[in-house]
């Protein structure tokens, strides 16, 4: 996903460290469920191109194809349904998902600006935080943000 300052809602929610800690088993759950049915569309969207391929090479009067072609569409259709509610709870709560490997950002509130608190599938719990335009690059510990005497994310 190309990385773009998304439009900020006077009124959107601010995650301390803590509620983001919260948060993370539910936002975990919701971000597997994404990683997975994501995988599944584009599992189906392969097949669906190949078969697509196929019914060109063959091309015949009696098109075998078509049933099967229409059968997935419609599967296909079905499984991005599921996805996008997914996305739906994700966004309800405020995270925003940057990339289909599981990396989130929870908007927080630093020194009175806005940043980031940043976690990715699979790390326990949420460690980093980063500017909003630097992006995974610019990401940085929390505890090392303490730890150097500067002011904590959140």
């Amino acid at each position: 996903m190309a990385a773009t300052k998304p439009a900020r809602d006077s009124r959107m929610r601010h995650y301390t460290v803590e509620d983001a800690n919260r948060a993370l088993p539910y936002v975990r759950a919701i971000v597997s469920d994404i990683v997975r049915q994501n995988g599944v569309v584009e599992e189906l969207q392969q097949r669906l191109a190949r078969l697509g391929r196929e019914r060109r090479r063959n091309a015949s009067s009696d098109d075998v194809y078509s049933e099967e072609m229409i059968q997935f569409r419609r599967e296909l259709e079905a499984e991005e349904e599921r996805l996008d509610t997914f996305h739906q709870e994700l966004k309800a709560l405020g995270v925003e998902l940057r990339n289909m490997d599981g990396l989130c950002d929870f908007p927080s509130l630093k020194d009175g600006r806005e940043v980031y608190l940043c976690w990715r599938l699979g790390e326990p719990a949420v460690a980093h935080w980063h500017e909003l335009e630097a992006g995974f690059a610019g990401r940085r510990r929390i505890a090392d943000t303490a730890d150097a005497g500067a002011t904590p994310a959140v």
